[in-house]
């Protein structure tokens, strides 16, 4: 009898590193987690923080702190390292920072022996990203962030809160960036099945009314109003990485929008931007082409070309 151990290392113990190990064991998503952080207290205090919660909930996980010698035998690492944006910063704003933190996060990955699938969580995503899979020079299928899933589902919901239909009977992706340049694939928006564009034209007094910029807005600023309100954001991306880890480790071939390395897809070459993908056991399985409309394509061309500068920048820090 083969009992396999699902095993996530997670780097980072701050807000969001803590979010997704609590994501992972309240929802029974990973046998054993281990923490790495600089600062080794707060690895050790959330690791105990997360064991006290196992023991009221239906499955226990091991969650320790380690070091990067504890990923050789994990098949998942997250990577949740760096500072948030501060005063008027964007995502982009803070790469000097992150470049810093993820030189030596990559110089410990490679000596670590770990061989599975990283899930970048890290700002700017989709430009640390590739600035990870620059630097390992691994398969860009194992390499991919969470990016705008996040963002999806803050549309979805700017969505319901204005139809009064559930977000889960939506499908909705942002596109591009995980950030300031991400648009929305509108022609690709359906609800239960049926284009948004028919509801449009079928219920002109309601559907008809919307406001697709301002919807598009409060996706992309979303996370904003929950960074002003209370400093941080956790829940949102706790539970979108668990979603992620869910469709590896029991390969559910889940459609997802996350950051992928695109070669030749959307028109556009060695940049990571967010477009769905199919997700399962080894990482991403296929990427889908959305058939966007020419002013789409144009928006999102434009995204890309920001990811794209950024990460030319990065390479010189």
């Amino acid at each position: 009898m083969s009992i396999s151990n699902r095993k996530v290392v997670i780097v980072g113990a701050g807000h969001v590193g803590s979010h997704v190990g609590y994501a992972l064991i309240s929802q029974s998503l990973a046998d054993e987690i281990v923490y790495i952080d600089s600062d080794r207290a707060k690895a050790v205090a959330q690791a105990l923080d997360l064991t006290d919660a196992t023991n009221y909930l239906p499955v226990r996980t091991r969650v320790t702190a380690g070091d990067y010698s504890d990923a050789a035998d994990a098949q998942i690492m997250i990577i949740a390292a760096g500072p948030l944006p501060s005063g008027n910063q964007t995502r982009m704003d803070t790469l000097g920072q992150t470049i810093e933190i993820l030189k030596e996060v990559t110089a410990s990955i490679k000596k670590s022996g770990f061989d599975g699938i990283i899930v970048n969580i890290s700002n700017p995503a989709d430009v640390i990203t590739h600035y990870i899979q620059h630097t390992l020079n691994w398969a860009p299928e194992r390499i991919f962030s969470t990016s705008t899933t996040l963002d999806s589902a803050r549309l979805r919901r700017a969505i319901a809160q204005e139809t009064g239909i559930d977000q889960k009977s939506i499908t909705a992706y942002a596109l591009g960036e995980h950030g300031e340049s991400q648009m929305v694939a509108w022609s690709a928006v359906t609800i239960a099945g049926k284009p948004l564009s028919q509801w449009r034209e079928e219920y002109p007094d309601t559907f008809g009314r919307l406001d697709l910029d301002a919807l598009a807005d409060a996706g992309r600023e979303g996370g904003w109003t929950i960074l002003r309100g209370k400093g941080c954001t956790e829940f949102g991306i706790g539970a979108s990485a668990a979603e992620v880890v869910r469709a590896i480790f029991y390969n559910e071939n889940r459609v997802l929008s996350v950051s992928v390395l695109l070669d030749g897809q959307y028109g556009q070459h060695d940049v990571y931007a967010s477009v769905p993908a199919i997700v399962g056991r080894d990482g991403i399985a296929h990427i889908i082409e959305l058939h966007l409309t020419p002013e789409e394509q144009e928006k999102f061309d434009a995204s890309c070309r920001t990811m794209s500068d950024n990460y030319q920048l990065s390479l010189t820090l």
